[in-house]
């Protein structure tokens, strides 16, 4: 008998101490209806793959080219890529990422217009 009491207790232990460890990263007090107040553990979203912050920079840095391309002209632009393109390895890669696309074209033409 006295074993079963132990393995109970033990069992009450673990599952105080999850939902201690749940309540701790975050907690919302509720109120009962008899005026006690609860804690309950805050729902977290899952940290996933942050496919949001990668859209967002590739809107912006779509943008930023655009603005750039309107700016400083297409001509004087795709000479300053092939100046870079010319550079080391990281230099590459910048004149690749900054090369013009579609989008940067109509973003460029749209900025043209208003400024």
């Amino acid at each position: 008998m006295a074993e079963t009491q132990v393995r109970d207790f033990r069992k009450r232990i673990r599952q105080i101490d999850r939902r201690h460890n749940k309540i701790a990263r975050g907690y919302v007090q509720l109120v009962e209806r008899d005026g006690l107040l609860v804690p309950k553990e805050k729902s977290f979203k899952s940290r996933g793959f942050p496919l949001r912050a990668i859209v967002i920079a590739l809107v912006g840095l779509v943008l930023f080219k655009g603005i750039l391309v309107s700016q400083v002209g297409l001509s004087s632009y795709s000479t300053r890529l092939e100046s870079l393109a010319e550079g080391g390895a990281i230099e590459k890669a910048g004149a690749w990422l900054m090369q013009v696309d579609p989008f940067t074209l109509a973003v460029a033409q749209y900025f043209t217009g208003l400024f």
